[in-house]
């Protein structure tokens, strides 16, 4: 009995327990309900607020922006206004000069009507004076007739005689003038054929054009010259300038370059670093700023031995050094310092047989060429180029007019050292030998040009002169004409260009002269 009555107590208090908790649930949620109910409310008052807010900064920035473009829209409105206004007047004013000028135009043309008035005035006085002159003319030549009782034609026949008269006398002067001049310009024709004839110099030759080529000891050098992953090669091209080129050729390795004295500086360095046997790039980077400074040097000693060959001691350091450079360019078979040299000496042979100053020919013949030491930054003929230096370096105005003018073709109005340098050139430059050529080829190539020359119907002789740098046709007057010598020496200059190979460009000249002899017996 008592059990059961624990039992029904325990359930009732379960049953008042789940009352209590379902109470208390109810009020929890009615309490989290009425709470979150408040914050809507309150998160709904802060939108409408922010939203009026929002709403409010909105309308003063349109209002804002609206005053800012009706300003901007005023102001370009007032400038246009300005500029239109401008226009105007200026519009206006070209109107006021328009008129002006067409004010100026009919002024101008009421002037011109009456110059032109005047003029057919004149022009009628003109030929009524003109009639006047014919009558007076005419009474005048019969009074004349009647006073000197000779007709017109008997007249007309005197003054012709009298006119021969002194026309042979003018004439016996300018014959006597021609005749001095003639012998003066036999004399300078005769001096220049001295000149031409002179060839009584001879020199060495070499035979470097692009590449150089250094012996080595032995095979093995080769790759000690490379190096590792190559970089001993890369370093001794970067720093010199050159192209190295290794290849299966027996203890040698070639230097390529344009750049002669590049590649001498490359030349030396590599000998020196092969002497050592210490080869890295290190070392190489120093030995080529040594070789390069110890160079400088090299090509004054080598100006100063030219110099002194030639028998010139009082030349400037730096002409000297520039004449240095030329034993590192080369021109045909010889470098241009041994052609300058050869040039001096034939210089100095021509000023010696016309009794010209030879040491100041051999100045000209030493000096022609060294316009070619200067860099390519100097634009020009190194003709012009060699007479600037000069004149820099104050040698004489002969000296710098023979080297400005040594490559003209023109020298009829020259001094005698500009012939002489001229031709001195012309031979050490165009003698067999000189470009690449020997005699034999030489010959036949003038024997060619000749040929191709007398294949040319007209053609009575011809001659091959200045080494084959020209050629002279003479041709028959009979059957051609002065229009046909123009054409003439066009075809034979294409004929040539057709089938001969020659240095540098041919003169064609074809001449044309007719002579009529007489005899009175």
């Amino acid at each position: 009995m008592n059990l059961v009555v624990i039992l029904v107590g325990g359930l009732v208090l379960i049953a008042l327990g789940l009352v209590l908790g379902m109470a208390l649930h109810k009020a929890k949620l009615k309490a989290s309900f009425e709470s979150a109910q408040k914050e809507s409310e309150t998160l709904l008052e802060e939108a409408q607020k922010e939203r009026e807010r929002i709403v409010r900064e909105a309308h003063q920035e349109a209002s804002a922006e609206t005053r800012a473009k009706r300003q901007q829209m005023e102001s370009e409105f007032k400038q246009r206004r300005s500029e239109i206004s401008k226009l105007e007047s200026k519009i206006k004013n070209h109107e006021q000069s328009i008129e002006k000028k067409l004010s100026i135009l009919d002024r101008k043309e009421a002037e011109l009507e009456k110059a032109a008035e005047k003029l057919e005035e004149d022009n009628q006085n003109y030929k009524r004076l003109i009639q006047e002159c014919e009558l007076t003319l005419e009474r005048t030549q019969n009074t004349l007739e009647s006073i000197a009782s000779m007709s017109k034609e008997e007249a007309k026949q005197e003054l012709i005689r009298s006119l021969e008269s002194e026309a042979k006398s003018s004439a016996e002067a300018i014959i006597q003038q021609i005749e001095e001049e003639a012998k003066r310009e036999g004399q300078r024709r005769a001096q220049a054929t001295v000149s031409l004839a002179v060839q009584r110099i001879s020199s060495e030759y070499v035979n470097d054009t692009t590449v150089t080529v250094v012996g080595l000891p032995n095979d093995e050098m080769k790759g000690r010259i490379i190096g590792r992953e190559g970089r001993n090669i890369r370093a001794i091209e970067q720093a010199t300038g050159v192209d190295l080129i290794i290849d299966d050729t027996p203890e040698a390795v070639i230097i390529s370059c344009f750049n002669p004295i590049r590649r001498e500086i490359a030349k030396i360095t590599l000998e020196r670093l092969i002497a050592d046997g210490r080869i890295h790039p290190a070392r190489i980077e120093d030995t080529v700023k040594k070789v390069s400074k110890e160079f400088d040097q090299v090509i004054l000693e080598n100006g100063e031995q030219a110099a002194f060959d030639i028998g010139i001691t009082d030349l400037h350091t730096d002409l000297l050094r520039h004449l240095g450079k030329l034993k590192y360019r080369m021109t045909g078979q010889q470098t241009v310092l041994q052609h300058a040299v050869e040039v001096a000496h034939i210089c100095g042979i021509m000023a010696s047989e016309m009794d010209i100053d030879v040491k100041e020919a051999k100045r000209c013949g030493l000096l022609h060429d060294i316009g070619k030491a200067v860099d390519q930054e100097t634009e020009g003929h190194h003709a012009i180029i060699g007479a600037n230096l000069c004149r820099k370096h104050h040698e004489s105005s002969s000296v710098v007019e023979a080297i400005e003018c040594h490559h003209q073709d023109d020298l009829s109005q020259a001094r005698p050292l500009t012939v002489i340098l001229h031709a001195a050139n012309m031979l050490s430059a165009n003698r067999p030998g000189a470009r690449r050529e020997v005699l034999e080829t030489y010959v036949k190539r003038l024997e060619g040009m000749e040929k191709i020359v007398y294949d040319f119907s007209g053609i009575e002789s011809a001659f091959v002169i200045q080494a084959g740098r020209e050629i002279r046709a003479m041709v028959t007057p009979i059957g051609v004409s002065d229009e046909d010598v123009v054409s003439l020496s066009n075809d034979i200059a294409f004929k040539l260009r057709q089938e001969m190979t020659f240095p540098g460009q041919v003169k064609v000249t074809v001449v044309r002269e007719s002579k009529q002899v007489d005899y009175a017996k």
